[in-house]
């Protein structure tokens, strides 16, 4: 009966994209409230299809649309949702609006807003993250391998340019990066696709998870697992394949780190939920311990990483590795409770890590640098608020009791602790102790962040938000860059503050940043703005209900994860 609230999700922003194309004229003297508008529709869909939602048949799809597409070769454009995709498609719907609500509003001058002639391309950026909410809740909504795939590889190309125009000093070679990892992995997971498709005739998920590997033999199964596992893994990203990670995050701008890493990294992961693990069941045993020793490896590794990282947004980015390694490790067990754990710390995960990416951005726009031995620390004294908010993030993503980010890694630990009888416990109870290590190491970078950034006194004054900035296209850097040339020439005498005296008239000499722009004026404190707050407040409200109340989020996927295992409940 509403079984066209599935496509209008999709076909709400897709028609948001092509008006742009359409009518560019018409639509200029609206476009910093036009993504915010059709965002915001595609978000109250997403309400009213949780609201709709039969909690109680949680395990089957629902809401379903199932049309002929291709008859020739028997594909169909089937959508649908059940309690493990529900989540994923909300949070998408949600962030792409948070992301419109931090571009659209405030001041125009501000570093952060793109949405403006001055900063370049406004029409473009609004396309881009349109077409790319299209492909990230079509990947959530798909129930055919092959349409899948398709949007899948949909946001593969916003990403880039998103990247590559809007980012920072190295956009270029960091979008490349992205684009040849990410594309070479669909390659080998579109081989793997194939394969099951060859030796099944279908390409129906639905059919393929209630058939649990019939007719496949237990060789084909592990090919296939380790085809679309490879896939699915460079876009988690698992440790070797996550190189292209931190570059992406570090160049990306704001939006496009919040939406990279709360939203398209969930894409890797939920393949495994959805196609690799039911669909596959006797590949998914064999895989399952070198899965979970790549999983502990990348949580050490992400949480040293991080421990040696200069730059806030490099940081961050590092820690997702990490954290999506508490991921995978609660697939690896094949449990409830693990892959319980492993659905809840995706969606705690881009909470949290959209949060942190919003507060990186916010701090580069108010400093002119996220390198955090010259951020001078002291933000709890100069900018109190933003301080505390980026404090709360650093907590919750720690994994502390009460907050969101503790409950994924919890269960996970524990289905290792019990992994699935077909898999070797002693082997499981090692990665346990690793991921262990794993947390306290977590606590320990996000500590040292902390004691650089928050605590201590202020070394220098922060920078106002009025700075003006080069257009992203130019020769000079992106449009998050600009002022910090300035922030790390400015002469000594300016960390004293009120203390110096000033030339005659009260007013500083005119400073330059490398672009030979008018660099920001030093010693003007601006804490968190209005549209900040809004942007905020939903990711914070939610980190502490899903935190405080687990089983909201645990009572709707537990019934869909025991019926992608094959036990009956």
């Amino acid at each position: 009966m509403m079984g066209w609230l599935p496509v209008a999700l999709l076909a709400v922003p897709l028609l948001g994209a092509l008006l742009l194309l359409i009518s560019p004229a018409l639509l200029r003297p609206v476009l910093r409230g036009y993504g915010l508008v059709f965002s915001g529709v595609t978000l109250a869909l997403a309400v009213t299809l949780a609201a709709t939602f039969d909690y109680t048949q949680a395990a089957r799809p629902q809401l379903t649309v199932d049309q002929p597409w291709i008859p020739g070769l028997g594909l169909r454009f089937h959508l649908g949702v059940d309690g493990i995709s529900l989540p994923l498609v909300v949070l998408t719907a949600l962030l792409t609006f948070l992301c419109f609500v931090y571009l659209s509003w405030g001041d125009a001058r501000a570093p952060g807003q793109l949405l403006t002639p001055a900063t370049g391309r406004p029409r473009a950026l609004v396309f881009t993250l349109l077409v790319l909410e299209v492909g990230m809740i079509g990947t959530f909504l798909a129930l055919d391998l092959l349409l899948f795939f398709v949007f899948f590889e949909v946001v593969l190309i916003p990403m880039y340019f998103l990247i590559a125009i809007w980012g920072g000093r190295g956009r270029r070679s960091a979008a490349i990066k992205f684009i040849l990892y990410t594309l070479l992995g669909s390659v080998v997971m579109l081989l793997g696709l194939l394969l099951i498709w060859a030796q099944t005739g279908t390409l129906d998920i639905v059919a393929l998870s209630q058939a649990h590997g019939a007719g496949m033999s237990r060789g084909v199964q592990v090919l296939a697992f380790a085809a679309v596992g490879i896939g699915l893994a460079v876009k988690t990203p698992m440790w070797p394949l996550h190189t292209w990670l931190p570059d992406a995050h570090t160049e990306a701008p704001t939006v496009g780190s919040v939406l990279l890493a709360g939203v398209l990294l969930k894409m890797g992961t939920y393949g495994f939920a959805r196609i690799a693990i039911p669909v596959l069941p006797e590949g998914a045993v064999v895989i399952a311990p070198w899965l979970g020793a790549l999983a502990v490896v990348g949580i050490v590794y992400g949480s040293l990483a991080c421990l040696a990282q200069r730059d806030l947004k490099r940081m961050i980015a590092y820690s997702s590795v990490g954290h999506m390694g508490f991921v995978l490790l609660g697939f690896a067990t094949l449990t409830t409770v693990g892959v319980n754990g492993a659905l809840f710390a995706n969606v705690a995960h881009g909470l949290i890590t959209g949060l942190l990416f919003f507060l990186a951005g916010a701090i580069k726009e108010r400093y002119g640098t996220a390198d955090m031995p010259s951020l001078g620390g002291g933000m709890l004294a100069t900018l109190p608020h933003l301080g505390a908010v980026l404090t709360f993030a650093a907590i919750a993503s720690l994994g502390i009791p009460g907050l969101a980010g503790f409950w994924g890694e919890m269960l996970a630990l524990l289905g290792a602790f019990q992994p699935a009888e077909v898999l070797p416990r002693e082997l499981f109870l090692v990665f346990m102790a690793i991921g262990g290590l794993g947390a306290v190491l977590t606590a320990a970078y996000f500590l040292v962040m902390l004691s650089r950034v928050t605590h201590g006194l202020p070394a220098r004054p922060a920078l106002s938000l009025t700075a003006t900035h080069s257009a992203p296209g130019g020769a000079g850097a992106g449009p998050e860059e600009t002022g910090s040339g300035a922030a790390e020439s400015r002469p000594e005498a300016l960390a004293a503050g009120a203390a110096e005296s000033e030339p005659e008239g009260g007013r500083r000499p005119a400073e330059v940043t490398e672009t030979g722009s008018p660099a920001p004026k030093a010693g003007a404190m601006r804490d968190i703005r209005g549209y900040e707050l809004v942007a905020w407040v939903p990711l914070i409200v939610l980190i502490l209900l899903f935190g405080l109340w687990p089983k909201l989020l645990l009572s709707l996927t537990t019934p869909a994860v025991q019926t992608l295992l094959g036990v009956l409940s």
